[in-house]
């Protein structure tokens, strides 16, 4: 009854979307055959004609669709022997409008985005693809770039280790591929370069973000950060180490493992003040932060497992991706986990970092004029696209009935149980050589598991944590008689498993073995081609007699989403496939999150060893925690994102003033207005409509700034009604002492010299707030226990820091910019030499006006060698090497 409403009322969104798009679809389709008589030179030019008809003329995008779809399916048919399905069409047409395009495993995701990719870089913006690893960034932009060089677009891709002029190149080709992280950690950097040349992204016009369910979900909740080491001692994480040993669960501290918090009672307090011999640990910034300290490394003790959270390779620990069982190298916890786990671990124990540049994910990808995403699963996360990112999901049907069979959860008491039994079912496939695919949650788990296939005299591939290219290859394979495979959920993600095994991954390794260059010798590479796609055909068939590939799971994921990943390697494009999955009362999921209910029904049915339930309920059950932690991390990723909205303001405020500088010609006028700025700002602040006037402040805060000849215009200003007339004296004695620097420079030099300290000065005063709003952040939560809202508290302490910042920027131009001078090329001394700069900024001894005691200036004449951690001459307190030596 409701199904007959719905379609009377036309109640799915998603229904009326499809219909729309079968009716592009036929439009596409209509242009076909008149396409196809056109040459490869035509097409090209057909590409070009319709591009200058977007750019000259301002045609829109979406009336010149349906053609460009059409030739851009041609184009594939002829180049890569593939021609677009409708349904593809239908993917398509939904990543040009911005949506994301759930298309099942094995519907030729990648295919479907050269579509969308041709069609948005006509505009001459640039077009991103997005994917999860290197591997894919570069297989992709070579598959399909056969396509888009077809069609004469230019094609790029980036990955680690490129050269700045690489990058550049890469980023203005009409399509560019890479990872999330690649393109994230560019921006950061564009926005921490002191030249224009060294800009390498051109804007931010349209992105498509393959696997969107990955990067915009499951790492979003990780933001990009550059940092640099702090000047910390490592010694009092070894002592924390040693405190947390000897600290008692339930006793001295609490865990809260759904959470992964841990909290000190008063009992553990005291016993910590004990040991280190205190009467109040928060007596002391330097106790106070120890007793952090401590915390972390109960949390590293007690929640964070080797071999599941993380490894230990050559002396280093190394994260584990918990979505995808990979390796992180590179990646470290925050806020000093990593140091707690290497202090637990007895391995060397890096330095804290602290931060340079940052920025989440959801804000980097939300600054796209126009944002897309296609995978394989995301109707489950639908809320959280739209929410955040605004996103629509629409689900395209596939190209042939989907006739997998999923089979229900089977429940055991134990996890021993659980894995005897996948082990048994595993040898069951493999004696009628129906190929597996088993899917574990951690490292452990698959390293446990191939123990129990091993004991069996099974033979097997383990996919953990392996390099890109192999683990490809090996999930490529996955589908071949007799094949078993025990791989981390997502391993091998954006690899088809084809039944019968992939012809062109075995043609290319038998090529290798033979040592034949496919390049030269094509005629010898189509020969084992052919050879192996006979083969493969023929298996192909035994593999479907068999019923296809089975997939076991040996856990429910914390999101079902992950699940349906998993489950959806097998049956793609209309073959025959099954899953199941194994789950145990001692699996997290369960334990954590699943009712009393399941526990009391296993317990009702007197379950002996070994056995097992399989029940509606269950699964129900099963759903409903799922659901829970899917709910849970949700609203972790939106607080994330609420406070890095706050911060993304300040940030888009800063790089957007930041490049302006950068790219100007002339720098003078800005210049004079931010000293002018600077000196209105202090005499706000000390002669305040609603507070009594601070004289004797704001003469010595002047001096310090400006000199002592702009500070003498107050000697007899008391009030805040005396200070218009010295406001104007000090602003023309400040003109007076700008011009004259500028005739002393000469505008050349001082545009040069201006842009150098107002980005440097930009640079020091942001790495010290980014510092500041950390430290705001970690404790900003305690203001909820004096009945305050935290995100609004950390909205106006935030708002307070940033004016603050703003402030001390432009007093640090004003200070600098008034006392420059340009030191001779021949008595420069070596160590003030910069990377990159043809000028050499010394501050000049000389006040304006006043005797050589004055004030000392902030960046001194480099003349005698100064220690990296002594002092810095120039008076202002910090340590030479994070002021005047050049690593701020």
């Amino acid at each position: 009854m409701f199904d007959g409403l719905k379609k009377i009322l036309g109640l799915d969104a998603n229904e009326r979307t499809l219909k729309r798009y079968t009716e592009i679809v036929n439009e596409v389709n209509a242009l076909e055959d008149g396409i196809a008589v056109l040459s490869d030179e035509d097409l090209a030019r057909e590409i070009q004609r319709i591009r200058h008809e977007v750019i000259e003329n301002g045609q829109s995008l979406d009336e010149v669709m349906c053609e460009v779809f059409a030739i851009v399916r041609e184009a594939a048919k002829r180049s890569l022997g593939m021609r677009h399905f409708d349904v593809q069409v239908m993917g398509a047409i939904a990543l040009h409008e911005g949506k994301i395009a759930e298309m099942k495993t094995g519907e030729g995701k990648t295919l479907v985005a050269t579509m969308p990719v041709v069609l948005n870089a006509l505009t001459g913006k640039g077009v991103h693809v997005v994917t999860v690893n290197d591997y894919l960034a570069k297989r992709d932009a070579e598959w399909m770039g056969k396509v888009y060089r077809f069609l004469g677009l230019s094609v790029g891709v980036i990955y680690p280790f490129m050269s700045i002029d690489e990058r550049k190149k890469a980023y203005e080709a009409d399509v560019t591929y890479g990872t999330n992280s690649e393109f994230g950690f560019d921006y950061l950097r564009d926005n921490m370069i002191i030249s224009p040349t060294q800009l390498v992204q051109r804007g931010h016009h349209y992105a498509i973000v393959d696997e969107v369910d990955s990067i915009l979900i499951d790492e979003a909740r990780t933001p990009l950060i550059i940092s640099g080491p702090s000047e910390e001692s490592v010694e009092p994480y070894k002592l924390a180490d040693k405190i947390a040993r000897s600290l008692i669960l339930n006793e001295d501290f609490e865990i809260e493992e759904k959470e992964k918090n841990v909290a000190l009672t008063e009992a553990g307090i005291r016993h910590c003040e004990k040991i280190l011999g205190i009467d109040d640990i928060y007596a002391e910034v330097e106790t106070s932060e120890l007793l952090h300290k401590i915390v972390q490394a109960l949390k590293a003790r007690h929640l964070f497992k080797r071999d599941v959270d993380y490894v230990v390779k050559d002396g280093e620990v190394i994260i584990v991706d918990e979505f995808t069982g990979r390796l992180m190298y590179g990646r470290r916890y925050s806020d000093g986990l990593h140091q707690a786990i290497e202090a637990k671990e007895g391995v060397t124990i890096g330095k804290e970092n602290q931060t340079l540049a940052t920025i989440t994910l959801q804000n980097y990808f939300r600054m796209y004029d126009k944002l897309a995403g296609m995978t394989g699963t995301a109707a489950t996360e639908a809320e959280e696209f739209k929410e955040i990112y605004g996103l629509e999901v629409v689900v395209i049907p596939t190209h042939k009935p989907m006739i997998r069979c999923d089979y229900p959860d089977v429940i055991y008491r134990t996890k021993r149980e659980k894995f005897a039994s996948v082990a048994d079912e595993i040898r069951k496939c493999h004696e009628s050589q129906q190929p597996v695919l088993v899917g574990t949650t951690s490292i452990e788990d698959s390293e446990k598991l191939s123990r129990l296939l091993s004991a069996r005299h099974i033979p097997h591939q383990v996919l953990n944590a392996k390099y890109h290219e192999k683990e490809a290859k090996i999930i490529a394979q996955a589908g071949r008689v007799g094949a078993v495979t025990v791989a981390t959920n997502m391993a091998g993600r954006g690899t088809d498993i084809l039944l019968g095994g992939n012809p062109e991954f075995l043609a290319l390794e038998e090529a290798q073995k033979k040592g034949i260059d496919i390049e030269k010798d094509k005629e010898a590479y189509e020969a084992i081609l052919k050879e192996f796609k006979r083969l493969c055909d023929k298996e192909h068939e035994k593999v479907v007699s068999l019923g296809g590939l089975h997939v076991v799971g040996t856990e429910r994921h914390e999101s079902r989403r992950i699940d349906n990943q998993l489950r959806g390697r097998s049956g793609r494009q209309g073959d025959p496939g099954s899953s199941r999955f194994y789950l145990s009362l001692e699996d997290d999921l369960l334990r954590l999150f699943g009712s009393d209910k399941i526990q009391g029904i296993m317990e009702k049915l007197g379950m002996k060893e070994g056995e097992s339930i399989d029940h509606p309920l269950l699964s129900k059950a099963i759903e409903s925690a799922q659901k829970k932690v899917e709910q849970y991390h949700f609203d972790i990723r939106k607080q994330l994102l609420q406070y890095d909205s706050v911060m993304n303001q300040q940030r888009t405020a800063i790089y957007e003033e930041r490049k302006n500088i950068l790219l100007a010609e002339d720098l003078i006028e800005h210049t004079w207005q931010i000293i002018t700025d600077a000196l209105n700002g202090i005499l706000e602040a000390y002669f305040p409509d609603d507070k009594e006037a601070d004289p004797r402040g704001a003469f010595l805060k002047v001096k310090t700034i400006f000199g002592v000849k702009i500070a003498e215009c107050l000697s007899k200003v008391d009030d805040r009604s005396l200070l218009p007339d010295a406001r104007e004296k000090m602003i023309a004695l400040l003109r007076e002492g700008f011009d004259a620097k500028l005739k002393e420079l000469g505008p050349e030099a001082a545009n040069g010299i201006f842009k150098m300290i107002l980005l440097r000065v930009i640079d020091v005063h942001w790495k010290e707030h980014l510092l500041a709003m950390d430290e705001l952040r970690r404790g900003i939560g305690l203001r909820a226990l004096g009945q305050k809202d935290p995100l609004l508290e950390y909205q106006f302490e935030s708002y307070n820091l940033f004016q603050q910042m703003l402030g001390s920027i432009r007093e640090g131009v004003a200070r600098l910019a008034l006392r420059v001078s340009v030191v001779p090329e021949e008595s420069r001394p070596l160590a003030s030499l910069r990377e990159g700069r043809d000028i050499a900024l010394v501050a000049s001894a000389r006040e304006h006006g006043s005797d050589k005691k004055a004030e000392p200036s902030h960046t001194p004449r480099r003349v005698h060698k100064v220690g990296r951690n002594a002092p810095c001459p120039c008076g202002s307190g910090k340590k030479y090497k994070y002021c005047c030596g050049g690593d701020a």
